[in-house]
């Protein structure tokens, strides 16, 4: 939908219908915001100044956003108020299940991190479904309660590395965690104690919440085509075509580290050969530079050898570089996007490959027809899919922000 336009008034949609959508859209639009304009609300929903003024006290009202004055304001006449979010009222628990770690944040309107966590177990700790579980019960709980000092928690969104059902929450298939048609959100649910059991519980691909969260608040932000690509232990996708995520059926879209780009290649987690993570992989790269693996799989360590001379590390990044310009053609056949942007581990290498990738691109098939995109390294980092998630947990508030009782 853009902007200005209103498409329920006028065909008959209930007048109920018509303010909760330009609510939501106008709460949206503040909280992607560090602060709007009464008369930029107007313009982006389409209604009416004495409307917008009506919506905007409702909001005030419910604690959801306030108002002041500009300090500055460039023409003549009354400034029209700006309108800020209230980051302590409502609030999203955003959680990302990792091979290593799980980190969470307590995040509020707005986007403001309010608190922060990660639990890394220990090495000889089995990473099965029912521990996973267990730890996210603990770092959701310990959050202390969902409403407290004013403030309240309206969803949960969890960044998975893995194929996910989005209606359900149910993990497909995660290989690099060994999980197979495992009920996340609705074990979390089941096992979260009261008031937290209340809440929804959404869970999505890493990847695609990672394009989400740079969409939202990053390096995406004004680009409707796009790919995030994101590689750790694995590597994975999140797509936007016109302006809007690509689920696919089911929601397995975006899964672009198992495109087979080397049939000759090595066998894959997930059971084919010659996977795109086989080749771009962090644990590749790193292994084909001859370097231990770190605990935390970056791809720095190479980055710095390959500067200070080292030559396998110079070669694998090149062959890195290589691999990446193959995959990323085909992408680009498929998708024609207008950016591209890396994140994960290989945000580290995107300066270190930028102009070996665009080398190689350069000699595959359509380079000279398609339309160029941008490359870019992630702006929010290893957050990406944390911000995703959170935005993920806020949905069902922006959709209808009056609506959500607390719990």
């Amino acid at each position: 939908m853009s902007a200005g336009q209103n498409p329920e008034a006028g065909q008959g949609a209930p007048q109920t219908e018509v303010r909760q959508h330009n609510l939501g859209q106008m709460l949206r639009h503040v909280h992607l915001s560090k602060g709007v304009s009464r008369s930029e609300l107007t313009r982006v929903t389409g209604v009416n100044r004495s409307t917008t003024g009506t919506l905007v006290a409702a909001l005030t009202e419910a604690g959801l956003v306030r108002e002041e004055t500009p300090r500055t304001h460039p023409s003549a006449g009354r400034p029209s108020p700006l309108v800020l979010p209230v980051p302590e009222r409502a609030q999203a628990i955003a959680l990302e299940v990792g091979v290593e770690r799980i980190r969470v944040e307590r995040v509020g309107l707005g986007g403001k991190v309010l608190e922060r966590r990660t639990l890394m177990p220990e090495a000889a700790e089995p990473v099965t479904f029912d521990r996973t579980v267990a730890r996210l019960t603990g770092l959701v709980e310990s959050m202390g309660t969902p409403a407290s000092a004013g403030g309240t928690v309206t969803g949960i969104g969890i960044a998975v590395p893995g194929l996910v059902r989005r209606a359900d929450g149910l993990v497909r298939f995660a290989p690099n965690l060994a999980w197979t048609d495992e009920p996340l959100a609705a074990v979390l649910t089941e096992r979260l104690a009261p008031p937290w059991d209340r809440l929804p519980v959404a869970v999505g691909n890493d990847a695609d919440l990672g394009a989400l969260g740079e969409h939202a608040r990053g390096a995406a932000r004004g680009y409707h085509d796009f790919v995030y690509l994101s590689a750790n232990v694995g590597v994975g996708g999140g797509l936007f075509c016109g302006g809007q995520p690509v689920p696919g059926q089911g929601g397995y879209a975006g899964e672009i580290g198992h495109m087979i780009v080397n049939p000759d290649g090595n066998r894959c987690r997930c059971g084919a050969r010659g996977c795109w993570e086989t080749e771009i992989g962090t644990d590749v790269i790193i292994a084909a530079a001859g370097l231990p693996v770190p605990p935390d799989h970056s791809l720095t360590g190479v980055v710095e050898a390959a500067k200070a001379g080292d030559e396998p590390a110079a070669r694998a990044l090149d062959e890195a570089a290589r691999w990446l310009a193959i995959g990323l053609g085909n992408l680009a056949v498929v998708l024609s996007p207008q950016l591209v942007i890396f994140g994960g581990g290989l945000q580290d290498i995107h300066e270190a490959t930028a102009e070996r990738i665009a080398h190689y691109g350069a000699t595959t098939g359509l380079a000279h027809a398609r339309a160029p995109y941008a490359l870019r390294r992630s702006a929010l980092g290893y957050r990406a899919p944390l911000v995703g998630a959170a935005e993920l947990a806020f949905a069902p508030l922006l959709d209808d922000p009056l609506g959500r009782p607390a719990p």
